[in-house]
């Protein structure tokens, strides 16, 4: 290998290495946020399981926030195994670096050692004057005098990239290190963590083994549950209705192009949407799900319930107008709101800061969640596109 390609090499190398360490970085710091996302995650779900479990052991309520800081345990546990095996690959691409830089290193040195034995033979004066005197002109002699220079320029070109090589090798070797020591650290966090994932689901299963001796009492309320939201179901259609009917008598008097701006800007932001609240879990999903106690039950939802904590406020997730506001017994305030033909339902409020007809904006707020005998906050949240019944989970963006 002569100087120019060590030096082509080199250059070459670092910059590979820079572009992928680089690369590495950028995923690794997304590997940790997540895992810090998913640390938050946690908390707040603690948070919310404390102040079930404080007003009324084993409660619904209760097992709906065990239940998700399972899943929120299986998602930090999943992270932490990601990390790890990222730095597994990175550990293993590192390796083939060290790998190569010793054979570059190896083969540097010995044609190094060619260089200083070529160099005691030149470098003696005999030898140096035979070698330039012996030239057939002048032309060549200088010639002769300048392949002596260049040639004493190469052996301190190739020392200085076995400096280099050396330097690199000894920086590749540091950064193994404290690859395997994060590796470890993460390793055991693994361990913590999986311990802590066994004790949730210990206690899991004692909490649901209670609620199922409680089979009756869950029934009768999951009957006057059911009466009192296809109350409230009947009341938002029929009020939408209205809506409609009204909103189409002054499309056909003077149009209404603001309503169908309005329709089309709300379409446009499916999936981006804001959450109504800042913290919180979706306790139970739209459509028919199975009671997560009563087997054979099934219930049906036209909308998400949302597990949030105490006195959290209760925000719009679009422009709109405000289109009702009442109280329903067993429930507390609804707000109804207007978009275009769209419609978003906030029901379980104790306070409410909007009124009937009132113009209202992204993530103003409309009123504080109310919490029930059993500790339980929770938000029912709906989205309709006139009285069809939409997944809010398909509108609203990842919390």
């Amino acid at each position: 290998m002569n100087a120019g390609r060590c030096r082509l090499f080199l250059l070459v190398f670092l910059g590979l290495s820079l572009s992928v360490c680089y690369a590495q970085k950028k995923t690794k710091a997304q590997l940790q946020k997540e895992k810090q996302q998913n640390i938050e995650k946690i908390k707040e779900v603690e948070k919310i399981l404390a102040e079930t479990s404080t007003k009324k052991k084993n409660s619904i309520g209760e097992l709906n926030a065990l239940n998700q800081r399972v899943v929120e345990q299986e998602n930090l546990i999943s992270s932490i195994r990601r990390e790890i095996n990222f730095l597994n690959e990175d550990i293993g691409e590192n390796n083939d670096i060290i790998q190569a830089l010793q054979q570059d290193l190896k083969k540097l040195k010995k044609e190094y050692a060619a260089m200083l034995f070529a160099a005691q033979k030149a470098n003696n004066s005999t030898t140096r004057l035979t070698f330039l005197f012996s030239a057939g002109s002048f032309d060549q002699l200088v010639m002769r005098l300048r392949y002596m220079e260049q040639y004493g320029e190469t052996r301190q070109l190739q020392a200085d990239q076995i400096e280099k090589v050396q330097d690199e090798l000894a920086g590749q070797v540091k950064q193994i290190e404290n690859q395997r020591a994060e590796k470890n650290k993460l390793l055991q966090d693994g361990v913590t963590e999986n311990q802590n994932l066994a004790d949730l689901k210990k206690k899991q299963s004692s909490l649901l083994k209670a609620l199922e001796k409680e089979e009756k009492k869950l029934k009768k309320d999951l009957e006057e549950t059911r009466e009192t939201i296809a109350k409230l179901d009947k009341m938002i259609e029929s009020i939408i209705k209205e809506e409609i009917e009204r909103e189409a008598a002054a499309a056909a008097a003077a149009g209404a192009p603001k309503a169908i701006a309005l329709s089309s800007s709300f379409e446009e932001n499916k999936n981006k949407l804001p959450w109504p609240v800042a913290s919180g879990f979706i306790s139970q999903k739209f459509g028919l799900q199975n009671h997560p106690v009563l087997k054979g039950v099934v219930t049906k939802n036209e909308g998400v319930f949302i597990q949030t904590k105490e006195n959290e406020k209760v925000k719009c997730v679009f422009e709109g107008e405000v289109s009702w506001v009442a109280f329903v017994p067993n429930v507390g305030y609804t707000v109804l709101i207007k978009h275009g033909e769209y419609f978003t339902v906030y029901a379980g409020l104790k306070d409410v800061y909007v009124k009937q007809g009132q113009k209202v904006v992204v993530e103003q707020e409309v009123g504080t969640v109310i919490s029930n005998v059993e500790g339980i906050s929770q938000l029912r949240f709906q989205i309709r596109k006139n009285i069809e019944p939409l997944d809010p989970q398909n509108w609203l963006r990842n919390m």
